[in-house]
């Protein structure tokens, strides 16, 4: 392939993804072509070319949606921010004054994607770990993070979110199965800014979750603290930890340059 026509094909390609946003996460052939001016039948071939390569998915209601590969370029693209450098020295200072594992995320789809984790080195806290590192992903809806982070979606974005979830099958003792359940959890939530997770993951293991914004005060990230702790509630690590842990999404908040207001 000639220069001036490879490059002409990235900028269509990227033109494309930039199509798929928060508030529309799902486009069809039309939409696109549409957007771009292009004639459908070379929008199609080249979606087809960015779903081969795992950049965009097609659903069962035949439209399309980023893909996994989107998120390894927004991990990158984290790491050349300087956002996972910039945070770990917070989430080190959290995990060694709380004495618990503690971990930042992103949000894909339903899921969400680990950023970084720092480990607890505490008697009984290994069981926390549940084999899980940079890059591994979770159901958003029963975990303290992924629920964070679907809280502060628009209202129509979270609904269609939850619906594209189906059934929220039951992984921990308390895992929330009742869509309208969760709608509700998820609204209190984005009112109080702290999100437990009280055994909904995986039996003994509990968890408080808080927002990362950006300088427009966009929910980002999230950050949490983890606890194998058969003894204890969500409630009570809320109790003892959510000013640490609202300090440090503070600080990494920073960064991208937000300030809670009043500062």
């Amino acid at each position: 392939m000639s220069g001036p026509n490879y490059s002409q094909s990235l900028t269509r390609g990227l033109k494309m993804l930039g199509c798929f946003t928060p508030e529309q996460p799902f486009r069809g052939i039309v939409d696109v072509s549409d957007e771009l001016g292009m004639n459908r039948s070379t929008t199609h071939r080249y979606m087809s070319t960015l779903v081969a390569l795992g950049y965009l998915e097609q659903g069962k209601s035949q439209k399309y949606r980023l893909g996994p590969r989107v998120i390894d370029l927004g991990l990158s693209a984290l790491d050349a921010m300087g956002m996972r450098e910039h945070a770990h020295p917070y989430l080190e200072e959290l995990c060694r004054e709380s004495g618990y594992t503690v971990s930042l995320v992103v949000l894909n789809h339903t899921e969400i994607v680990y950023v970084d984790r720092v480990r607890s080195f505490q008697r009984g806290q290994h069981k926390v770990d549940l084999g899980l590192s940079r890059g591994s992903r979770l159901p958003a809806y029963c975990t303290a993070m992924g629920k964070v982070l679907l809280a502060h979606l628009s209202e129509d974005e979270r609904q269609e979110r939850i619906a594209r979830i189906g059934d929220l099958i039951k992984r921990g003792p308390n895992t929330i199965t009742s869509e309208s359940t969760l709608h509700r959890e998820l609204k209190r939530i984005r009112k109080d800014g702290l999100a437990l997770d009280d055994e909904e993951y995986a039996s003994g293991v509990i968890a408080i979750a808080a927002p990362v914004r950006s300088e427009a005060d966009e929910v980002i990230a999230a950050i949490d603290i983890s606890v194998r702790a058969p003894t204890m509630t969500a409630e009570d690590l809320a109790d003892a930890q959510y000013p640490y842990l609202i300090s440090t999404a503070d600080h990494i908040s920073a960064r991208p340059g937000y300030r809670r207001e009043g500062e």
